[in-house]
């Protein structure tokens, strides 16, 4: 039996392999995007601008390229948002790597050729670049950036007043424009702000909504296909997504008692030998005799201990039983009988929500059933939603909150599902965006292992937030040119103090202007004079690169008119300090709304741990398995598929 075949993987190869998974999201980046048509082989299509949707849909045969997917995956599933913006900027820093690292002398007594001594390069800049961001990326922004944006906190998403209202849905509107287009992506935006507003408990803290939200999303909302996007809208209470198994309750009167069961009704036979133990104990008989009243006997037990539970159900005035499980066919119609409604498997999550919104605990055992575990509900009806009927259920005087469910619309099942996804990712997005960063959480959240890491910085660990949460900026690149600009202010600064290598600050941030190149790939010149202003603004507005200890002023930057300046202090302590420049700039005019600056930040922080992770790789050993008997050399991608291929 031979060797296995082996590929010697060298910093072109590398490359080749990102600009595959490039050249597919360009086709969907930016404003001017497109979306991406897959075709599967029984002729089922599917369209989407989503770039994780788009690059988990793909078959991909080299190992490289699986592992940046599955590094742009990671990220996702922290931020909800960056997923093309990611294989952008690996791929352009990969190929300002590869120039830099050809450039290098190369002495041929340290290594045997001169590929090797090329990826000896590389993988020492990229660590290098790893190590500036996570010790120095996150003063610059706070320093470089985000005195020019604004800081949104959880009481703005219920906030009467116009302008932080107007921010968050900008924000929202600005997320969904690059997942869904520019028709639905206010409607959606729209959606998503009065889903969280119904969710505000009364008497708690504002971000309790928005968690309760995005861990209960799949059980709060109901995909329905063959309808427009326009007809998706929120319904009171919440939407079992079950029919019920016997007729459902009579609801004239103005209560309804619900009991949830996660066990069966009656003992249910599990081991034959164990069922004929019970039951007759006369010797002398045959043993068919004894088999048959022995079965005869537990059935009648069985059907007396039905009818003691249904009884003890109807004392307690239940007419409507939630279960997780099956029943069996005689207590089904036992349960028709007695008016006794019984809705069968019930999944996990809807029983949860069903439980902490009734504020009552599910029955694991039919014999101990107390009034504690009875809920009190407004209604319980069969509700049509497209082409299915499920239950729907109200809450009996709940004061903390009223809840709702959402419906999502879409012409086809495809396009239901990514508005659904879209709008959970946008859950994730608004959580990273206000909550604290702090630099240990983040860099645990990019490693892209088991492993939990820390950073440190000389001696002591670093576990402090370092960016205020809440902050937002203009979209069209306003990030990648402030934090460019940053950067090589930065760059001069250490050539002056000798404190420094400027390689790294330069090479980082000439390749974050790749975003914003990208984004105004239509007009070259829109985007020089979208820089040029932009720059010319921070340089007479502002002065962000001198130490906060003798900065005076700092500036905000966001859509509106007026002017206004406050103490950089003062916006440090405070995040609802709103400050309005009038500005000219395209960033403005293409009204691309806003993005979260600590998205961002962790973005730069997974890019660069991904490509430091990539130019560790340098031999592939590829094996036989029974699924797959043929390997390949080349990455290939096939737009026959779809994600749930990819898993198999």
């Amino acid at each position: 039996m031979g060797m296995p075949p082996v590929e010697h993987l060298h910093l072109e190869n590398v490359l080749q392999t990102v600009c595959v998974l490039e050249s597919v999201v360009l086709r969907c980046f930016g404003p001017e995007g497109g979306q991406v048509l897959f075709t599967r082989d029984t002729g089922q299509v599917m369209l989407s601008r989503s770039g994780m949707r788009i690059l988990s849909a793909l078959h991909l045969e080299h190992p490289l390229a699986r592992m940046v997917v599955e590094c742009v995956s990671k990220h996702s599933t922290v931020t909800g948002d960056g997923s093309k913006t990611f294989i952008l900027l690996v791929a352009s820093l990969l190929r300002m790597i590869h120039t830099i690292a050809c450039k290098e002398p190369h002495v041929s007594r340290t290594y045997n050729s001169r590929e090797a001594a090329e990826a000896a390069a590389a993988r020492h800049l990229a660590d290098k670049l790893l190590t500036f961001a996570l010790e120095e990326l996150d003063d610059l922004i706070a320093v470089g950036v985000v005195p020019y944006g604004c800081c949104l906190s959880w009481e703005d998403f219920t906030a009467k007043t116009q302008f932080p209202a107007h921010c968050v849905q900008k924000l929202l509107a600005s997320f969904f424009h690059s997942r869904l287009g520019r028709t639905h992506c206010d409607f959606i935006s729209d959606l998503t702000c009065d889903l969280l507003t119904h969710w505000k408990f009364k008497n708690e803290q504002p971000s309790l909504s928005l968690k309760f939200v995005h861990d209960n999303f799949h059980a709060l909302h109901t995909p329905v296909s063959g309808f427009p996007v326009s007809y998706s809208r929120l319904i009171e209470g919440q939407v079992i997504h079950r029919d019920f198994a016997t007729p459902c309750p009579q609801t004239d009167h103005q209560s309804v008692k619900a009991v949830v069961f996660t066990c069966y009704l009656h003992p249910k036979l599990l081991n034959a030998g164990e069922v004929l133990e019970l039951g007759c104990r006369e010797e002398g008989m045959g043993e068919n005799l004894k088999k048959d009243r022995s079965i005869v006997q537990f059935s009648s037990w069985a059907e007396r201990s039905l009818d003691c539970v249904i009884a003890n159900l109807q004392s307690l005035g239940v007419s409507v039983v939630m279960s997780s499980v099956k029943q069996s066919a005689a207590v089904l119609a036992l349960a028709a009988q007695a008016d006794v409604c019984i809705v069968e498997c019930v999944s996990e999550d809807e029983l949860s929500l069903f439980a902490q919104l009734s504020g009552t605990r599910p029955v694991s055992d039919c014999w101990m059933i107390e009034p504690d575990n009875v809920a009190t509900l407004t209604f319980c009806r069969p509700i049509l939603l497209g082409a299915h009927r499920y239950v729907h259920v109200a809450f009996h005087e709940n004061v903390m909150v009223k809840p709702c469910s959402l419906v999502i619309c879409g012409p086809g099942e495809g396009q239901t599902d990514q508005y659904a996804c879209a709008l959970q990712d946008a859950l994730r997005m608004l959580l990273s965006t206000l909550e604290p960063t702090t630099a240990a959480t983040a860099s645990k959240r990019t490693l892209h292992s088991n492993k939990s890491t820390s950073v440190y910085t000389g001696d002591q660990i670093r576990n402090v937030p370092v960016l205020e949460p809440g902050c937002v900026l203009p979209a069209g690149g306003t990030f990648e040119f402030l934090l460019s600009h940053a950067l090589l202010q930065h760059d001069s600064i250490s050539n002056d103090m000798n404190i420094s290598n400027p390689a790294v600050s330069q090479l980082l941030a000439n390749a974050l202007l790749c975003v914003p190149r990208q984004i105004y790939s239509h007009s070259p010149q829109c985007f020089l004079h979208t820089q040029t202003r932009l720059l010319s603004f921070v340089q007479n507005n502002s002065h962000p690169f001198i130490s906060a200890s003798n900065q005076k002023h700092s500036t905000v930057l966001i859509q509106g008119q007026g002017k206004s300046q406050c103490p950089l202090e003062k916006f440090k302590q405070s995040i609802h300090c709103y400050r309005v420049a009038d500005v000219s700039s395209e960033v403005f005019m293409l009204n691309l709304g806003l993005e979260s600056v600590s998205c961002k930040y962790k973005l730069l922080l997974a890019v660069l741990q991904c490509v430091s992770n990539l130019l560790q790789v340098d031999t592939v050993l590829y094996t036989h398995t029974a699924l797959r008997t043929q390997s390949h050399r080349l990455a290939t991608i096939s737009w026959e598929g779809t994600e749930d291929e990819a898993e198999d």
